[in-house]
């Protein structure tokens, strides 16, 4: 290294290097954001270590037919969280980014009453986050007081072994005597239901060593679960095994998850928590619990509607999973929004829609008669054909009906990629898939800007500026 070089010291990178990155960066996502036709939104709300709220704005929209997302802001918020101020924050966060309202599909939030209000006087649709619903359905099923005591009980062994490493080394001896696993005690999250199944799960994989070293002290022998204790978790775990994997599979922001939403649904009503012959009275209590309450969430006007139009554009489920007195009706809802999108656009005509014209003459040239040909005896016989170009709407119509009637696809296949190949094929359709298909299932996206967040506002790092922490997270999001 040359000797005479110096190193660029800790306020170069903080006053002007980041920033410079951070204009860059802002300036090339906005040039994306200029040419998007239709997007969706995701917030939440945060508290820093030092106790500062933020409130973060996510952006998900579909370029080249691929799924896009993007951090907005994380921006600071010393206001009261009420409807009024987070509708305003709303406004300014896409004000600042030069979006247009018309354009917002649907912004998808947890069930916070200040959020919803914020969204209603805002006049957006909003999404509820699956993922906040169906953890507010399975704490609904699981209000039963037998639960209650069997998880209580779990939660009290988990924390006797936490904060006991002579526990910890019998147990790692059990274990290897009875064959066991060689796993460690999973403590339960209060936010997260996933973390109760995966609690309960590995309790009753341990459950012969467990017994084993509680009992062998008397001060820990009466938290030994007895066989009630036992059949109430297994009923809770069967319960709560196949939900496990819905959850993080329709958390995910780079491919498509509203249109699974309704399958979702139906598949909670017809399979996985339906009543089965050999389910006890407080396995079937609980999924019928889940059940109605997830019906009963999901069955607002416009978010069926949103639901059913994501799912009835996705070539994997078309109207499988749409009640066959709705179809009818949904499909005349898709023509009509098909003729406001195509209208929307400054082409407003797609070109399997165009009537060819023949040119006029150019000024000064004369029209040139063809020379008369002499009739043939055929040419008495021959009838004139009459043909009419198809409107709009029945060029949409028919588009619609070959969609439908098209090939069926597999379970796997990637909806946009499918679009992609077939835009040519369904030029109409492919800007209904483009609005609907980018919304998301969650809000998730928001709530890993917070543990990016996390990761930035540290202990060590406590007293950074807001604007600070605005430009690390939307640095750290979006390069």
């Amino acid at each position: 290294m040359d000797p005479r070089y110096e190193l660029p010291s800790r306020n170069y990178f903080a006053r002007e290097a980041l920033p410079q990155m951070y204009t860059e960066v802002r300036q090339s996502l906005a040039d994306r954001l200029a040419n998007v036709q239709h997007f969706a939104l995701t917030s939440d709300m945060w508290s820093s270590r030092t106790c500062e709220p933020y409130m973060s704005v996510t952006v998900h929209f579909i370029q080249d037919w691929e799924m896009k997302t993007a951090c907005l802001q994380t921006s600071y918020f010393p206001q009261d969280h009420t409807g009024e101020h987070i509708a305003e924050a709303l406004q300014d966060a896409i004000a600042s980014w030069k979006l247009q309202e018309k354009h917002l599909v649907a912004i998808t939030t947890d069930n916070g009453s200040n959020i919803v209000k914020a969204v209603e006087l805002n006049k957006w649709l909003r999404m509820q986050c699956f993922g906040h619903r169906l953890h507010l359905a399975i704490g609904h099923g699981m209000n039963d007081t037998r639960v209650t005591r069997a998880i209580s009980l779990c939660k009290k062994i988990v924390s006797c072994f936490s904060y006991s490493w002579k526990k910890r080394r019998h147990l790692a001896e059990v274990q290897i005597q009875l064959g066991l696993p060689s796993h460690q005690l999973i403590t339960e999250s209060a936010t997260r239901w996933g973390s109760r199944q995966q609690m309960v799960e590995r309790v009753l994989e341990q459950e012969g060593a467990l017994a084993k070293v509680l009992s062998s002290d008397k001060k820990t022998r009466h938290l030994v679960p007895t066989w009630q204790d036992l059949e109430v978790l297994e009923a809770v775990q069967k319960v709560l095994k196949p939900l496990q994997d819905f959850t993080d599979a329709l958390s995910g922001e780079e491919y498509v998850t509203l249109s699974y939403v309704k399958p979702v649904l139906h598949l909670f009503n017809e399979s996985l928590l339906a009543c089965e012959e050999g389910d006890s009275e407080l396995c079937k209590s609980i999924k019928t619990s889940i059940v109605e309450y997830l019906n009963n969430k999901y069955s607002e006007p416009a978010t069926t509607d949103l639901l059913e139009m994501a799912s009835f554009v996705d070539p994997r489920f078309r109207a499988t999973y749409i009640p066959t007195e709705k179809v009818d009706a949904l499909k005349q809802r898709a023509v009509l929004e098909v003729e406001t999108l195509l209208g929307d656009q400054s082409s407003c005509q797609p070109p399997y829609l165009r009537v060819p014209t023949v040119p006029e003459p150019a000024d000064g040239e004369a029209a040139v008669a063809p020379k008369a040909k002499k009739k043939t005896l055929a040419s008495f016989f021959k009838c004139k054909a009459t043909t009419t170009a198809p409107t709009k709407r029945e060029a949409i119509e028919n588009e619609l009906s070959s969609y439908l009637q098209s090939s069926s696809v597999d379970s796997d296949t990637d909806p946009l990629k499918w679009w992609k190949d077939h835009e040519v094929v369904f030029p109409a359709l492919s800007h209904l898939a483009r609005k609907y298909l980018l919304v998301p299932a969650t809000s998730s996206p928001s709530e890993r800007v917070f543990s990016c967040s996390g990761n930035i506002v540290t202990c060590h790092r406590a007293s950074l500026k807001p604007d600070a922490v605005d430009r690390l997270v939307f640095l750290a999001q979006n390069l």
